[in-house]
């Protein structure tokens, strides 16, 4: 008989609004934002092994993923053997399908299904509080990964309270092969600021979700939801990738509700009024060379196959 292995799922995620606070003393900011659940799934296997390992496939290139102690998903195989007193280990191999540094939690999703994938396997039964805690420690998106479905997050986005999303939310997504460094679209947020201070605003130091977004939610009101569609980071993105700007505007003519970078970019996000209209949208992104999926929200979260 060969080893035992678990296989779990957990979703990439669209930021649907985020509002950032100015930056702290600490290098970090305070943001406030609305995370969906997409179903486009990361898949992790776990098989016992006296050792933890971890390697990647599937349809994006993962050929410059490290695989030492570092990597996220050994780092929660780990933090799972650490909590429960498990001494032995495990092999972790990650389908990923999400883009790697595209905005979209795809790192966070690896950790949120090796969690769930190493606790069965290994018969922990941390339950879902625990799980959640450790996930706080792995990153600020890997607790909604965790969950999924729709969920206002603040402090650092880790801080989750769940919202009532009506029905289903119809997005393509529009995938670069080129991805963006999340410290890196905060700094230049930060230059943004601090060069066009007299012409901005004055920045708010406790981010706020605007109520009338909530309400497009809980309605299921695609055309009222793209209304509200926000990102401080866009600017920032933008600025680092301008052809991102190119794209927006080509899905804004070509059918969609709405269109928005997805938290730190580079990935675009475009809301559809319903399933045939985003089909159509993604079809003429495609078409025009772009690489265009369409996906549905809110998906669940982190669970064993």
């Amino acid at each position: 008989m060969g080893a035992h292995s678990v296989t779990a799922t957990a979703p990439g995620k669209i930021n649907v609004c985020l509002c950032v606070g100015p930056l702290r003393d600490d290098g970090f900011h305070d943001v406030a934002t609305i995370y969906q659940a997409v179903s486009l799934l990361e898949e992790v296997t776990a098989t016992e092994s006296a050792n933890f390992t971890a390697s990647f496939s599937g349809p994006i290139d993962t050929s410059h993923l490290t695989v030492d102690e570092s990597n996220l998903v050994i780092r929660a195989a780990r933090a799972v053997a650490a909590s429960s007193g498990y001494t032995g280990g495990a092999d972790i191999q990650v389908v990923k399908r999400v883009p790697i540094a595209g905005g979209m939690g795809g790192g966070s999703a690896d950790a949120a299904a090796t969690l769930v994938a190493v606790d069965a396997l290994w018969g922990t039964n941390l339950g879902m509080q625990k799980l959640a805690e450790i996930a706080a420690t792995l990153g600020a998106d890997v607790p909604f990964a965790l969950h999924g479905g729709t969920a206002l997050g603040v402090g650092r986005g880790d801080i989750l309270s769940p919202v009532l999303a009506k029905s289903a939310f119809h997005w393509v997504l529009v995938l670069n092969e080129v991805g963006l460094s999340t410290p890196e679209v905060f700094r230049q947020l930060d230059r943004h600021r601090a060069e066009h201070s007299i012409e901005i605003e004055t920045v708010a130091v406790d981010p706020a979700i605007d109520p009338k977004l909530l309400s497009a939610l809980r309605s299921g009101d695609a055309a009222a939801l793209a209304e509200y569609l926000k990102n401080d980071l866009q600017a920032a993105a933008l600025q680092l990738m301008p052809n991102l700007g190119e794209t927006l505007e080509f899905g804004e003519t070509h059918g969609a509700l709405a269109g928005i970078v997805s938290g730190s970019g580079p990935t675009v996000a475009l809301l559809a009024a319903d399933e045939d209209s985003a089909a159509h949208l993604a079809a003429s992104l495609t078409a025009d060379g772009r690489d265009a999926i369409t996906v549905s929200a809110p998906a669940l979260g982190a669970r064993v196959n």
